[in-house]
């Protein structure tokens, strides 16, 4: 089982760069003609804000980029909403996240949660967006749906993928916007055959645990985390990257990362000090309630 992992594509309607000079159009179209030579694909995931904007376009756009590649390899493609998405324009255009799902949870705000079986590996997206927020929480509701699907083990274990990581670095802003309430997706997914976890939202590679599954965070798509950076600041840089992960095989799982050669590779995006960035987890971060 071989998956091409993207995440934070973030194209927009019009499909040009932004004020930072960020483009995700172009940078997914130069990512895939990268990576044309991959054609032993079995599925696509895409880890949460295929759009910047919530624009139907943009995920028409994602959807006819994404599955002409994927449909030259007769590979499925499936995606999950991240913080930057819209649910009503994502599932206008992309449903579920899942061509032929076979379970789907449809929350009370709209969350849109889907399981596949493909080649013997259950995949379950979970939708972790908290609108107008910047940080991931999964209700209640899609935690029960969870435990009861993993109730029956799929034949070769399963795989979810959502956006916002359920693990973080010493960043503050990891911290404040990566998932909220990890603590009780690690007690549903406990002694069940979960055996790895996709994620997206912190634009750079991270690999870790949860309970018994490993966790993989992947690059972004539209620009990359810079860590070098000083400490309480952030610097975006260019250069679309993406994973690919290997189930099955001895030792995996086996996850290797992508980089796209790009004239920019590196050079800066945007660059935040630190009382921008101490806005940014003020403005996006959970409230003390929230919190306690």
């Amino acid at each position: 089982m071989r998956i091409l992992h993207l995440s934070d594509t973030h194209l927009d309607r019009s499909g040009g760069p932004d004020e930072d000079g960020a483009d995700g159009t172009a940078a997914l179209c130069r990512l895939l003609g990268e990576l044309g030579h991959l054609d032993d694909l079995d599925a696509v995931i895409v880890t949460g804000d295929v759009a910047d904007d919530g624009s139907h376009e943009a995920y028409t756009r994602a959807h006819e980029l994404l599955s002409g590649y994927a449909g030259r390899r007769r590979a499925s493609v499936f995606y999950t909403t991240g913080n930057h998405d819209d649910r009503t324009a994502f599932a206008d255009v992309l449903g579920s996240g899942h061509v032929q799902p076979e379970a789907v949870y449809d929350g009370a705000a709209g969350e849109r949660a889907g399981a596949t079986t493909v080649h013997g590996y259950r995949l379950i997206t979970l939708d972790t967006l908290v609108p107008g927020k910047g940080y991931g929480r999964l209700d209640g509701g899609q935690l029960e749906w969870l435990r009861e699907l993993l109730v029956t083990p799929a034949p070769l274990g399963t795989i979810l993928a959502f956006h916002h990581p359920p693990v973080a670095l010493d960043v503050d802003v990891q911290r404040a916007l990566g998932l909220q309430n990890s603590a009780e997706l690690a007690e549903t997914i406990r002694g069940s055959d979960v055996q790895l976890i996709l994620c997206g939202h912190f634009h750079l590679q991270i690999l870790a645990r949860l309970e018994q599954a490993t966790v993989w965070v992947t690059p972004g798509v539209v620009s990359r985390i810079d860590l070098t950076a000083r400490p309480g600041t952030e610097r975006a840089v260019h250069g679309p990257s993406a994973s690919l992960v290997h189930l099955g095989a001895p030792h995996g799982p086996l996850i290797h990362t992508l980089h796209a050669r790009d004239d920019r590779m590196g050079k800066t995006v945007y660059e935040a000090d630190e009382e921008e960035m101490r806005e940014v987890i003020e403005r996006l971060g959970p409230s003390p309630e929230v919190l306690n």
